[in-house]
Protein backbone atom coordinates (compact mmCIF):
# COMPACT_ATOMS: atom_id res chain seq x y z
CA UNK A 1 0.00 0.00 0.00
CA UNK A 2 2.66 2.32 1.12
CA UNK A 3 4.03 2.03 -2.84
CA UNK A 4 1.10 2.46 -4.16
CA UNK A 5 0.11 5.43 -1.77
CA UNK A 6 3.66 7.00 -3.12
CA UNK A 7 2.95 6.54 -7.22
CA UNK A 8 -0.09 7.53 -6.71
CA UNK A 9 0.57 10.70 -4.81
CA UNK A 10 3.82 11.50 -7.03
CA UNK A 11 0.86 11.00 -10.38
CA UNK A 12 -0.99 13.89 -8.82
CA UNK A 13 1.72 16.26 -6.78
CA UNK A 14 2.95 16.38 -10.72
CA UNK A 15 -0.66 17.04 -12.59
CA UNK A 16 -1.62 19.58 -9.56
CA UNK A 17 2.20 21.57 -10.21
CA UNK A 18 1.85 21.70 -14.15
CA UNK A 19 -1.90 22.99 -13.65
CA UNK A 20 -0.56 25.58 -11.42
CA UNK A 21 1.99 26.46 -13.48
CA UNK A 22 -0.18 27.01 -16.47
CA UNK A 23 -2.74 28.80 -14.99
CA UNK A 24 0.39 31.58 -13.31
CA UNK A 25 1.76 32.15 -16.48
CA UNK A 26 -1.57 32.86 -18.39
CA UNK A 27 -2.61 35.13 -14.89
CA UNK A 28 1.01 36.81 -15.27
CA UNK A 29 0.87 37.61 -18.72
CA UNK A 30 -2.64 39.12 -18.34
CA UNK A 31 -1.24 41.33 -15.47
CA UNK A 32 1.68 42.27 -17.03
CA UNK A 33 -0.33 42.95 -20.18
CA UNK A 34 -2.05 45.73 -17.84
CA UNK A 35 0.75 47.00 -16.09
CA UNK A 36 2.88 47.56 -19.77
CA UNK A 37 0.51 51.63 -19.68
CA UNK A 38 1.93 52.35 -16.20
CA UNK A 39 5.75 52.11 -17.86
CA UNK A 40 7.25 55.49 -18.26
CA UNK A 41 5.26 56.78 -15.84
CA UNK A 42 7.36 58.68 -12.77
CA UNK A 43 10.47 56.30 -12.56
CA UNK A 44 8.47 52.82 -12.99
CA UNK A 45 10.06 51.15 -15.87
CA UNK A 46 9.73 47.89 -17.49
CA UNK A 47 11.70 45.87 -14.64
CA UNK A 48 9.63 47.02 -12.28
CA UNK A 49 6.52 45.77 -13.82
CA UNK A 50 7.96 42.13 -13.92
CA UNK A 51 8.56 42.69 -10.45
CA UNK A 52 5.55 43.92 -9.71
CA UNK A 53 3.77 40.74 -11.35
CA UNK A 54 5.82 38.34 -9.96
CA UNK A 55 5.34 39.67 -6.45
CA UNK A 56 1.55 38.73 -7.01
CA UNK A 57 2.01 35.46 -8.03
CA UNK A 58 1.50 34.24 -4.73
CA UNK A 59 -1.31 35.81 -4.55
CA UNK A 60 -2.94 33.48 -7.21
CA UNK A 61 -1.34 30.67 -5.39
CA UNK A 62 -3.63 30.96 -2.67
CA UNK A 63 -6.68 31.62 -5.00
CA UNK A 64 -6.02 28.67 -7.55
CA UNK A 65 -4.67 26.65 -5.51
CA UNK A 66 -8.33 24.73 -5.20
CA UNK A 67 -8.83 24.81 -8.94
CA UNK A 68 -5.11 23.20 -9.53
CA UNK A 69 -5.85 20.25 -7.04
CA UNK A 70 -9.20 19.52 -8.92
CA UNK A 71 -7.83 19.84 -12.73
CA UNK A 72 -4.71 18.18 -11.74
CA UNK A 73 -6.20 15.24 -9.66
CA UNK A 74 -9.22 14.71 -12.69
CA UNK A 75 -6.08 14.41 -14.84
CA UNK A 76 -3.88 12.42 -12.89
CA UNK A 77 -7.07 9.75 -11.93
CA UNK A 78 -8.29 10.14 -16.06
CA UNK A 79 -4.87 9.13 -16.54
CA UNK A 80 -4.45 6.36 -14.55
CA UNK A 81 -7.80 5.11 -15.91
CA UNK A 82 -7.11 5.50 -19.90
CA UNK A 83 -3.98 2.92 -18.98
CA UNK A 84 -6.21 0.57 -17.14
CA UNK A 85 -3.88 1.04 -13.86
CA UNK A 86 -7.14 2.00 -11.66
CA UNK A 87 -8.81 -0.54 -12.65
CA UNK A 88 -6.16 -3.19 -11.65
CA UNK A 89 -5.75 -1.30 -8.40
CA UNK A 90 -9.51 -2.01 -7.45
CA UNK A 91 -9.18 -5.42 -9.00
CA UNK A 92 -6.49 -5.99 -6.54
CA UNK A 93 -8.51 -4.78 -3.36
CA UNK A 94 -9.10 -0.77 -3.79
CA UNK A 95 -12.24 0.52 -2.02
CA UNK A 96 -13.76 3.83 -2.75
CA UNK A 97 -12.97 4.66 0.43
CA UNK A 98 -9.13 3.55 0.49
CA UNK A 99 -8.68 5.82 -2.61
CA UNK A 100 -10.47 8.96 -1.04
CA UNK A 101 -8.36 8.04 2.12
CA UNK A 102 -5.26 8.04 -0.36
CA UNK A 103 -6.13 11.25 -1.73
CA UNK A 104 -6.87 13.16 1.63
CA UNK A 105 -2.88 12.58 2.53
CA UNK A 106 -1.68 14.36 -0.77
CA UNK A 107 -4.68 16.80 -0.26
CA UNK A 108 -3.22 18.20 3.31
CA UNK A 109 -0.02 18.80 1.69
CA UNK A 110 -2.03 21.35 -0.89
CA UNK A 111 -4.24 22.49 2.09
CA UNK A 112 -0.93 23.27 4.44
CA UNK A 113 0.42 24.94 1.27
CA UNK A 114 -2.49 26.72 0.60
CA UNK A 115 -2.24 28.22 4.26
CA UNK A 116 1.08 29.23 3.83
CA UNK A 117 1.01 31.42 1.16
CA UNK A 118 -2.61 32.77 2.12
CA UNK A 119 -1.07 33.67 5.65
CA UNK A 120 2.33 34.30 5.14
CA UNK A 121 3.59 34.89 1.73
CA UNK A 122 0.84 36.26 -0.59
CA UNK A 123 0.05 39.29 1.86
CA UNK A 124 3.64 40.50 2.93
CA UNK A 125 4.08 40.15 -0.98
CA UNK A 126 1.27 41.83 -2.02
CA UNK A 127 2.05 44.94 0.35
CA UNK A 128 5.48 45.09 -0.82
CA UNK A 129 4.33 45.50 -4.61
CA UNK A 130 2.11 48.11 -3.93
CA UNK A 131 4.91 50.17 -1.80
CA UNK A 132 7.44 48.70 -4.60
CA UNK A 133 5.23 50.73 -7.09
CA UNK A 134 4.10 53.70 -5.36
CA UNK A 135 7.69 54.97 -4.49
CA UNK A 136 9.32 54.06 -7.86
CA UNK A 137 6.32 56.54 -9.52
CA UNK A 138 6.76 58.62 -6.74
CA UNK A 139 2.88 58.81 -5.56
CA UNK A 140 1.26 58.83 -2.30
CA UNK A 141 -1.71 55.77 -1.36
CA UNK A 142 -4.75 57.58 -3.13
CA UNK A 143 -8.05 56.94 -1.77
CA UNK A 144 -12.15 57.73 -2.84
CA UNK A 145 -12.56 60.64 -0.01
CA UNK A 146 -11.53 64.45 -0.98
CA UNK A 147 -11.16 65.08 2.87
CA UNK A 148 -8.57 62.10 3.06
CA UNK A 149 -8.52 58.89 5.01
CA UNK A 150 -11.17 58.78 8.20
CA UNK A 151 -10.78 56.30 11.21
CA UNK A 152 -11.80 56.08 14.66
CA UNK A 153 -9.77 55.00 17.97
CA UNK A 154 -10.81 55.28 21.83
CA UNK A 155 -9.11 57.63 24.28
CA UNK A 156 -8.01 55.95 27.42
CA UNK A 157 -6.87 57.31 30.66
CA UNK A 158 -3.42 55.52 30.80
CA UNK A 159 -3.25 55.73 26.92
CA UNK A 160 -4.05 52.35 25.75
CA UNK A 161 -4.90 51.21 28.92
CA UNK A 162 -7.57 52.05 31.52
CA UNK A 163 -11.03 52.66 31.17
CA UNK A 164 -12.34 54.74 28.34
CA UNK A 165 -12.99 58.40 28.50
CA UNK A 166 -14.00 59.79 25.40
CA UNK A 167 -13.20 58.95 21.13
CA UNK A 168 -11.01 60.25 18.42
CA UNK A 169 -11.50 60.52 15.29
CA UNK A 170 -8.45 60.69 12.40
CA UNK A 171 -8.52 62.60 9.51
CA UNK A 172 -5.31 61.82 7.17
CA UNK A 173 -5.40 63.67 3.78
CA UNK A 174 -1.74 61.76 2.43
CA UNK A 175 -0.18 58.54 3.14
CA UNK A 176 3.17 57.89 2.21
CA UNK A 177 4.45 54.20 0.70
CA UNK A 178 6.90 54.19 3.83
CA UNK A 179 3.93 54.95 6.22
CA UNK A 180 4.32 58.59 7.04
CA UNK A 181 1.00 60.92 7.75
CA UNK A 182 0.64 63.84 6.11
CA UNK A 183 -2.29 66.34 6.87
CA UNK A 184 -3.44 64.99 10.24
CA UNK A 185 -6.43 66.21 12.23
CA UNK A 186 -7.44 64.86 15.76
CA UNK A 187 -10.74 65.18 16.50
CA UNK A 188 -11.38 64.21 20.35
CA UNK A 189 -14.54 64.02 21.89
CA UNK A 190 -15.68 62.84 25.81
CA UNK A 191 -18.53 60.57 26.60
CA UNK A 192 -20.93 62.57 25.78
CA UNK A 193 -19.77 63.71 22.50
CA UNK A 194 -19.18 67.01 23.05
CA UNK A 195 -16.06 68.56 20.74
CA UNK A 196 -13.07 68.31 23.58
CA UNK A 197 -10.40 69.22 20.99
CA UNK A 198 -9.12 69.82 17.61
CA UNK A 199 -5.53 69.22 16.74
CA UNK A 200 -3.84 69.64 13.99
CA UNK A 201 -0.20 68.43 12.95
CA UNK A 202 1.93 68.46 9.39
CA UNK A 203 2.95 64.64 9.29
CA UNK A 204 3.01 62.22 11.52
CA UNK A 205 5.88 59.40 12.03
CA UNK A 206 5.46 56.21 13.46
CA UNK A 207 8.03 55.70 16.55
CA UNK A 208 6.77 51.73 17.33
CA UNK A 209 4.50 50.43 20.97
CA UNK A 210 1.55 52.32 19.29
CA UNK A 211 3.10 56.04 19.68
CA UNK A 212 2.90 58.28 16.54
CA UNK A 213 5.63 62.00 16.77
CA UNK A 214 3.29 64.65 15.27
CA UNK A 215 5.66 67.51 13.65
CA UNK A 216 4.38 71.19 13.82
CA UNK A 217 1.49 70.48 15.86
CA UNK A 218 -1.34 73.14 16.69
CA UNK A 219 -4.42 72.15 19.10
CA UNK A 220 -7.59 73.90 20.25
CA UNK A 221 -9.18 72.61 23.61
CA UNK A 222 -12.65 73.14 24.06
CA UNK A 223 -13.79 73.73 27.70
CA UNK A 224 -17.61 72.57 27.45
CA UNK A 225 -18.29 73.01 31.19
CA UNK A 226 -17.38 76.51 31.52
CA UNK A 227 -19.38 79.26 31.73
CA UNK A 228 -16.84 81.85 30.71
CA UNK A 229 -17.33 82.43 26.96
CA UNK A 230 -13.70 83.73 26.56
CA UNK A 231 -12.46 80.70 28.14
CA UNK A 232 -13.66 78.23 26.57
CA UNK A 233 -11.58 77.92 23.34
CA UNK A 234 -7.75 78.17 23.99
CA UNK A 235 -5.22 76.90 21.52
CA UNK A 236 -1.16 76.36 21.74
CA UNK A 237 1.51 75.59 19.31
CA UNK A 238 4.14 73.14 19.70
CA UNK A 239 7.26 71.48 17.15
CA UNK A 240 5.71 68.12 18.09
CA UNK A 241 4.12 66.04 20.59
CA UNK A 242 3.76 62.21 21.09
CA UNK A 243 0.15 60.25 20.58
CA UNK A 244 -0.44 57.38 21.99
CA UNK A 245 -3.05 55.36 19.62
CA UNK A 246 -4.40 51.80 19.34
CA UNK A 247 -3.96 52.94 15.42
CA UNK A 248 -1.38 51.79 13.50
CA UNK A 249 0.59 51.68 10.29
CA UNK A 250 -0.51 48.14 9.72
CA UNK A 251 -4.42 48.58 10.94
CA UNK A 252 -4.02 51.86 8.18
CA UNK A 253 -2.72 50.03 5.51
CA UNK A 254 -6.29 47.85 6.03
CA UNK A 255 -7.82 51.05 5.00
CA UNK A 256 -6.54 50.27 0.89
CA UNK A 257 -5.97 46.92 0.93
CA UNK A 258 -8.43 44.39 0.00
CA UNK A 259 -9.54 42.00 2.82
CA UNK A 260 -9.21 38.60 1.07
CA UNK A 261 -5.44 39.15 0.47
CA UNK A 262 -4.81 39.69 4.25
CA UNK A 263 -3.66 37.73 6.88
CA UNK A 264 -6.20 35.97 9.37
CA UNK A 265 -3.88 37.90 12.22
CA UNK A 266 -4.24 41.54 10.35
CA UNK A 267 -7.87 40.39 9.77
CA UNK A 268 -8.39 39.35 13.45
CA UNK A 269 -6.83 42.94 15.11
CA UNK A 270 -8.64 45.18 12.12
CA UNK A 271 -12.13 42.99 13.72
CA UNK A 272 -11.03 43.78 17.23
CA UNK A 273 -10.15 47.08 16.47
CA UNK A 274 -13.65 47.68 14.87
CA UNK A 275 -15.86 46.29 17.41
CA UNK A 276 -14.16 48.51 20.12
CA UNK A 277 -14.88 51.24 17.91
CA UNK A 278 -18.33 50.47 17.94
CA UNK A 279 -18.22 49.76 13.81
CA UNK A 280 -19.39 47.33 11.08
CA UNK A 281 -17.37 44.12 11.26
CA UNK A 282 -19.27 41.95 8.72
CA UNK A 283 -17.04 42.63 5.36
CA UNK A 284 -13.91 41.73 7.52
CA UNK A 285 -15.15 38.64 9.22
CA UNK A 286 -16.73 36.95 6.51
CA UNK A 287 -12.32 37.40 4.88
CA UNK A 288 -11.17 36.01 8.03
CA UNK A 289 -13.53 33.14 8.23
CA UNK A 290 -12.76 32.59 4.52
CA UNK A 291 -8.76 32.70 5.39
CA UNK A 292 -9.18 29.74 7.62
CA UNK A 293 -11.95 27.74 5.35
CA UNK A 294 -10.56 28.49 2.07
CA UNK A 295 -7.42 25.96 2.57
CA UNK A 296 -9.69 23.30 3.26
CA UNK A 297 -11.27 23.83 -0.62
CA UNK A 298 -7.93 22.08 -2.11
CA UNK A 299 -9.39 18.69 0.24
CA UNK A 300 -13.39 19.27 -1.51
CA UNK A 301 -11.81 19.79 -4.71
CA UNK A 302 -9.69 16.57 -4.88
CA UNK A 303 -13.16 14.46 -3.36
CA UNK A 304 -14.91 15.78 -6.28
CA UNK A 305 -12.49 14.62 -8.99
CA UNK A 306 -12.40 10.63 -7.04
CA UNK A 307 -15.60 10.22 -8.83
CA UNK A 308 -14.18 10.41 -12.36
CA UNK A 309 -11.78 7.75 -12.02
CA UNK A 310 -14.63 5.71 -11.99
CA UNK A 311 -16.08 7.02 -15.04
CA UNK A 312 -15.29 5.63 -18.75
CA UNK A 313 -15.81 7.60 -22.14
CA UNK A 314 -15.30 6.18 -25.21
CA UNK A 315 -13.37 8.68 -27.01
CA UNK A 316 -12.48 12.08 -26.00
CA UNK A 317 -12.27 10.66 -21.98
CA UNK A 318 -8.92 13.04 -20.65
CA UNK A 319 -10.10 15.82 -22.22
CA UNK A 320 -13.63 15.66 -21.33
CA UNK A 321 -12.94 15.27 -18.10
CA UNK A 322 -10.62 17.91 -17.70
CA UNK A 323 -13.25 20.26 -19.35
CA UNK A 324 -15.80 19.23 -16.70
CA UNK A 325 -13.08 19.86 -13.81
CA UNK A 326 -12.57 23.13 -15.14
CA UNK A 327 -16.46 24.36 -14.89
CA UNK A 328 -16.48 22.76 -11.71
CA UNK A 329 -13.72 24.53 -10.29
CA UNK A 330 -14.94 28.05 -12.16
CA UNK A 331 -18.68 27.60 -10.18
CA UNK A 332 -16.92 26.92 -6.89
CA UNK A 333 -15.15 30.19 -7.19
CA UNK A 334 -18.34 31.91 -8.95
CA UNK A 335 -20.34 30.50 -5.54
CA UNK A 336 -17.38 31.57 -3.29
CA UNK A 337 -17.24 35.19 -4.38
CA UNK A 338 -21.39 35.01 -4.50
CA UNK A 339 -21.67 33.94 -0.95
CA UNK A 340 -19.62 36.28 0.27
CA UNK A 341 -21.56 39.19 -0.96
CA UNK A 342 -25.26 37.30 0.17
CA UNK A 343 -23.51 36.80 3.06
CA UNK A 344 -23.03 40.89 3.79
CA UNK A 345 -26.17 42.03 2.09
CA UNK A 346 -28.29 39.38 4.26
CA UNK A 347 -26.24 39.90 7.60
CA UNK A 348 -25.84 35.68 7.33
CA UNK A 349 -23.18 34.51 10.20
CA UNK A 350 -19.56 34.93 8.80
CA UNK A 351 -18.76 31.35 9.25
CA UNK A 352 -21.70 29.85 7.79
CA UNK A 353 -21.29 32.30 4.89
CA UNK A 354 -17.53 31.14 4.48
CA UNK A 355 -18.39 27.54 4.84
CA UNK A 356 -21.49 27.05 2.90
CA UNK A 357 -19.57 27.00 -0.77
CA UNK A 358 -17.44 24.32 0.43
CA UNK A 359 -19.92 22.58 2.29
CA UNK A 360 -21.91 22.45 -1.01
CA UNK A 361 -19.42 21.19 -2.95
CA UNK A 362 -18.66 18.39 -0.47
CA UNK A 363 -22.02 16.96 -0.15
CA UNK A 364 -22.22 16.91 -4.57
CA UNK A 365 -18.99 14.76 -3.89
CA UNK A 366 -20.19 12.71 -1.60
CA UNK A 367 -23.55 12.18 -3.72
CA UNK A 368 -21.12 11.80 -6.74
CA UNK A 369 -19.21 8.63 -4.88
CA UNK A 370 -22.70 6.85 -3.87
CA UNK A 371 -23.77 7.12 -6.90
CA UNK A 372 -20.60 5.75 -8.99
CA UNK A 373 -20.35 2.98 -6.53
CA UNK A 374 -24.06 1.77 -7.02
CA UNK A 375 -23.40 1.71 -11.03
Amino acid sequence: MKVLQRYVATEIVGAVFFVLVAFLALFAFFDLISELPEVGRGGYKLQHAFMYVALGLPGYVYELMPIAALIGTIYALAQLGARSEFTIMRASGLSTRMAGFMLAKVGVVFVLLTFLFGEFIAPASSQFAEKLKLQVQGSMISQEFRSGYWTKDVIRENGLTGDAIGSRFLNVHEVTPDGQLRGVTLYDFDRDFHLTGVVTAVHADYQGSNTWRLSDVSETAFSTGSPDITSTVKTAREPSRKLISEITPDILSVLFADPDRMSALDLSAYIKHLAENNQSTGRYEIAFWKKLVYPFAALVMMALALPFAYLHFRAGGVSLKIFIGIMIGVSFQLLNSLFSHLGLLNTWPALATALLPSASFLLLAIGALLWVERH
